[in-house]
């Protein structure tokens, strides 16, 4: 024989024999530990588990994650947290298919609400929000000094002391 049909037989008599040892010597597997009744009793227990539990606690878990875009826009003081948690209750109808839109709404930032309002936190949300300054109107004490600045001037214009 050449080397080459020596690599393809494989299958030699001493090899075969030893496999037909092993087969002989297997002891029997056993699918449960338990026997009989109490394997019965068993699987009805693990049936009633799968039946009532599994969906309970997919249910909750599955609203759980479609609240969170809700709860993230009224941590964050969004002005626009009432349309978000409308956008999560028609994303529960649809299957979550809105829900991406809502996640991102949350965390975006309301530059057109700023544009509009002056502030991007909402009214009502909480009361210890801080409202940015509007860039327009100036701070109090500026307005203050101005107002001194201005009464300084009048007073210097008045005596004369103005070309």
């Amino acid at each position: 024989m050449t080397d080459m049909t020596r690599k393809r037989n494989r299958f030699t008599p001493a090899r075969i024999g030893l496999a037909m040892v092993g087969l002989l010597t297997a002891s029997v597997a056993q699918a449960s530990m338990f026997k009989g009744e109490t394997l019965d009793a068993v699987a009805d227990f693990m049936a009633w588990v799968v039946l009532l539990l599994v969906p309970i606690v997919g249910i909750t878990v599955f609203w759980l994650v479609h609240i969170l875009p809700e709860k993230i826009a009224h941590k964050r003081n969004h002005p626009q947290a009432e349309a978000i948690h409308t956008l999560c209750l028609l994303s529960l109808f649809f299957g979550g298919m809105l829900w991406p839109l809502a996640w991102l709404w949350a965390y975006s930032k309301p530059v057109l609400y700023r544009m509009a309002y002056g502030t991007d936190v909402a009214e009502g949300h909480a009361k210890e929000a801080v409202k940015a300054p509007v860039r327009n109107e100036p701070a109090v004490d500026e307005l203050a000094q101005l107002r001194k600045r201005l009464a300084a001037l009048e007073a210097q214009a008045g005596q004369g002391g103005l070309s």
